[in-house]
């Protein structure tokens, strides 16, 4: 019974958390003339990748470096195709030229830099030196893009905000994701355990799945809002800071020996990345039936998973 109170007010903290995540920071971003898509590649991803940045910290630090990488492997797979799924299936999703031919093949680079590393069956500092170096890289270039001024703007709905309640906003609603997140998982864990569902079963799909619900709830009501530039910056900026900054501080702190993390899992990663730059490309858009289609893949990516724990 308390599990099951703790999934409710868990996701009902995350909704919440990500209208008034979602208001403040498109209003941060107009008051400040930035474009959605900025604010999704920073400070929404890092917020919203903060569940996944201490998860894999800590498994590090406590000798699970599978639990790391295997977070940060699932939140991207369920960043790239539930969410993205999901959110186009609420509402087409509009994607700035500069996000497909600039940001996405960022992206698909960093993914392939984590397939490539792990081949050898670790990531040792020098790969996470690798790969923190890219993120600085990253936003140092996303940076400068957006103050020339060439990252485009995408229009959405005026939120009469001033700076101050727009930052307040995008705390409180921080806040909102990354408690009701460890509210959701903590209880979605106890009903498994409870029904007799295996730890290897709950690791695996809960705890993917309750790191990313921040990122889901996000995407979800931004799309819904208008807003398509800050929910596609957002799931774009968080799969480059789950692999650069997650993976880069994490190894750098405790080297990781990765065993338990399988090649299809990682083609499943790149391939998720892949699909949704095609999607884009074509017409710059993300239409509900790619979005189904992206959804239904994670679907059967799970399924695969469960059957073959």
């Amino acid at each position: 019974m308390i599990g099951i109170i703790c999934v409710v007010i868990g996701v009902a903290l995350v909704l919440w958390g990500a209208d008034r995540l979602t208001d403040g920071a498109t209003a941060l971003a107009q008051r400040m003339n930035i474009p959605q898509m900025v604010i999704g590649l920073t400070v929404v991803a890092m917020g919203t990748s903060m569940p996944e940045f201490f998860v894999s910290l800590v498994s590090a630090i406590k000798g699970t470096p599978d639990l790391a990488v295997g977070n940060v492997v699932g939140s991207n797979i369920f960043n790239t195709m539930l969410i993205v799924g999901v959110s186009a299936a609420v509402a087409p999703m509009a994607i700035s030229r500069s996000a497909v031919k600039k940001d996405m093949p960022f992206a698909m680079a960093a993914t392939l830099m984590l397939v490539l590393m792990s081949l050898d069956g670790d990531i040792s500092r020098m790969d996470a030196a690798l790969l923190f170096a890219a993120f600085i890289f990253f936003m140092v270039y996303t940076l400068r893009l957006a103050k020339k001024g060439k990252v485009s703007v995408v229009e959405g709905k005026k939120e009469n905000l001033s700076i101050c309640m727009s930052v307040v906003f995008i705390v409180i609603g921080l806040a909102c994701l990354i408690g009701g997140s460890h509210l959701f998982v903590n209880g979605a864990s106890d009903i498994a355990s409870a029904l007799g569902v295996s730890e290897a079963v709950i690791g695996l799909t809960v705890v993917a799945c309750g790191t990313s619900l921040p990122e889901l709830a996000t995407s979800v009501v931004a799309a819904r809002k208008g807003q398509s530039g800050m929910a596609i910056g957002n799931v774009i900026g968080s799969n480059v800071f789950n692999i650069l900054m997650i993976l880069g501080v994490t190894g750098l702190v405790a080297p990781m020996q990765i065993e338990g993390i399988t090649t299809v899992d990682m083609l499943v990663m790149l391939i998720g990345v892949v699909l949704l730059w095609m999607f884009s490309y074509t017409k710059y858009m993300i239409a509900r039936w790619e979005g189904v289609v992206l959804a239904l893949l994670f679907c059967g990516y799970i399924t695969w998973l469960v059957v073959n724990v």
